[in-house]
């Protein structure tokens, strides 16, 4: 590889990961744009925004999932994008994994997300798996269980690795240079 396409690699993850802080810590996901390219560009979307910041898990199962993403807080609620269609794919609903929420119609996802706490094979071909946790995961695990949890935890910020990284790469902003 050579050293451009060495530094494209790179761009594309971080164009493809993202930063879930939590109150215990930062969790890393890599997103799936090939498998569930639909799924992906709406959560960088709304992280873009800002519309995850803040956001609490309304639903939190033990040895299940955690579940986010619904500004009301009450599971019933969503952006104000229209919803996606399914995107089903080979991706499994292992420890870590994370996909999209819906009603009962599969083409209902819409901005809720789950991360789940073990295997939950089960949900394969049901659910869009988007994206994965590679590291970070003791942080998932702390979140406040309940459905739903009194007094529950929160995306404190969402972010597009790119962005984060792209801003830190720039010079600060000083009166010395030439102008």
């Amino acid at each position: 590889m050579t050293v451009a396409s060495t530094a494209g690699a790179m761009a594309q993850d971080a164009e493809n990961t993202l930063y879930l802080d939590l109150k215990d810590g930062r969790v890393t996901i890599k997103m799936f744009p090939t498998d569930a390219p639909k799924h992906v560009e709406r959560i960088k979307k709304l992280t873009r925004e800002g519309f995850y910041d803040g956001i609490v898990f309304h639903r939190v199962i033990d040895g299940f999932m955690a579940q986010t993403g619904d500004p009301t807080g009450t599971g019933t609620g969503g952006s104000d994008e229209p919803d996606l269609p399914a995107e089903f794919n080979s991706r499994s609903f292992n420890r870590g994994a994370i996909g999209m929420a819906r009603t009962n119609d599969p083409n209902s996802a819409n901005s809720q997300f789950f991360i789940c706490f073990d295997d939950c094979t089960f949900l394969n071909g049901q659910y869009t798996v988007w994206g994965q946790v590679t590291s970070g995961m003791e942080f998932v695990d702390k979140i406040k269980r309940g459905e739903p949890p009194s007094n529950p935890d929160k995306i404190v910020k969402m972010q597009v690795a790119a962005d984060v990284d792209a801003s830190a790469d720039k010079p600060a902003a000083s009166g010395t240079a030439a102008e």
